[in-house]
């Protein structure tokens, strides 16, 4: 082992979920995507043909085959300006889903919503923590008391994610990135993430639930996402498992000047360089080669 400083979690409890245990520091673990939509930005939505359950049993069974340590399975697609749908057609979409791969998948399951109906349906029909790209706050920017409830009555693990897109002052410009002024990026993300902890505890839910997601692509430039994983290993501050969600983002679109569908090789570089800065998870579409790039980093830096 190759310990450095910014893999020490000495203050950190493992989180057991679904029989798995997740070892803060030991390892880096992989969150393998399921896009229950049929207008993913990476193209690799699921919801475009009847046959939806099957082919995203197959997919599960692949990721799992493949390296990944949890899924999450979500029904609307939330780059920057996709359409808002409704709680029912979310849950239409990804109950039977997580209802068929918690059958037979034995890995965790993420939910990725910031609706309280939805993440309820979803915890019923088998799934194991819940993924919110808001955080508590509401679309509009107030706190989301009603998923809080669900989340502390569940006692389920809550992925809390910065998003600056859920503050009302925030006015989005351009086709892509909202006009978002921050005197200091991180410091700032800190700052908000650290509020919406305090929201959490003091709701009832415990530190030691609580994941967190710096937000690369919510609310941020295609430079603020890259100085976010430059200086991740500042987000050590919170004393919080960190997850990253990168893959083929537009960001890495800009600097390689490519589409989604060939992001994979710059999703591996922010990837290396994201476990090195004390990355715990890694949301990803392509799971074989996040996991060779996870599995060797973690040989040079833990």
């Amino acid at each position: 082992m190759h310990n450095q400083p910014v893999h020490e979690h000495l203050t950190l409890s493992p989180l057991t979920l679904a029989g798995h245990t997740f070892a803060w520091g030991q390892r880096t673990y992989i969150m393998a995507v399921l896009n229950i939509t049929p207008n993913s930005f990476s193209g690799d939505g699921l919801a475009t043909t009847d046959d939806l359950v099957p082919r995203a049993l197959a997919q599960a069974r692949t990721a799992l085959a493949e390296g990944a340590d949890m899924l999450d399975i979500g029904g609307e697609a939330t780059f920057p300006g996709a359409p808002t749908i409704t709680p029912a057609d979310e849950q239409a979409r990804v109950v039977p889903v997580i209802r068929a791969v918690a059958r037979e998948i034995a890995l965790p399951i993420s939910v990725d919503t910031y609706h309280a109906e939805t993440a309820a349906a979803a915890l019923a029909a088998g799934a194991h923590l819940i993924n919110s790209i808001w955080g508590f706050w509401t679309t509009e920017g107030t706190w989301n008391a009603p998923l809080a409830q669900v989340v502390a009555e569940r006692a389920v693990p809550f992925v809390l994610t910065h998003n600056r897109r859920a503050r009302p002052a925030v006015d989005a410009v351009g086709a892509h990135y909202p006009a978002v002024n921050y005197t200091d990026l991180i410091a700032e993300i800190i700052d908000e993430l650290q509020t919406q902890v305090a929201y959490a505890v003091a709701q009832g839910i415990p530190r030691e639930r609580i994941i967190i997601d710096p937000g690369i692509g919510f609310g941020k430039t295609p430079e603020q996402n890259l100085d976010i994983v430059r200086n991740m290993a500042k987000l050590r501050a919170l004393q919080l498992p960190i997850l990253i969600g990168a893959s083929r983002k537009s960001f890495i679109g800009k600097v390689l000047n490519v589409p989604a569908d060939q992001r994979d090789a710059g999703t591996a570089a922010v990837t290396s360089l994201a476990i090195q800065r004390g990355a715990d998870i890694i949301r990803v579409h392509n799971v074989q080669l996040n996991a060779q790039v996870a599995r060797m980093s973690d040989a040079l830096v833990r």
